[in-house]
């Protein structure tokens, strides 16, 4: 089964949300948007998810520390910057390849 990182983007509350899973993408978009993760979770709170950016990794475990490596970078210039520069792609994905 793929494993993924995931940024997934709102227009109505202009923020970003990042995630891993090792399931189907689709269906765990479609379940941000439906609040399935219940009412306390960050995304139950709009449902304009869509995708923004995605890695495909190597395992889950890879796919938790490149999570874990963007969500610590706290910066929505970054992410842009993820989307916009290949390099910059291929080197936090690399970084965190087999910490």
């Amino acid at each position: 089964m793929s494993s993924f990182t995931y940024i997934l983007y709102s227009t109505s509350l202009n923020k970003f949300y990042i995630g891993a899973c090792h399931e189907d993408l689709q269906k765990r978009i479609e379940n941000h948007n439906l609040g399935t993760f219940g009412t306390k979770s960050f995304t139950s709170i709009i449902n304009d998810w869509v995708l923004f950016l995605k890695f495909d990794c190597d395992d889950y475990a890879h796919a938790i520390r490149l999570e874990r490596k963007i969500k610590s970078m706290k910066s929505s210039s970054y992410i842009r910057n993820l989307a916009k520069y290949a390099e910059l792609r291929d080197k936090i994905f690399n970084e965190t390849k087999n910490s």
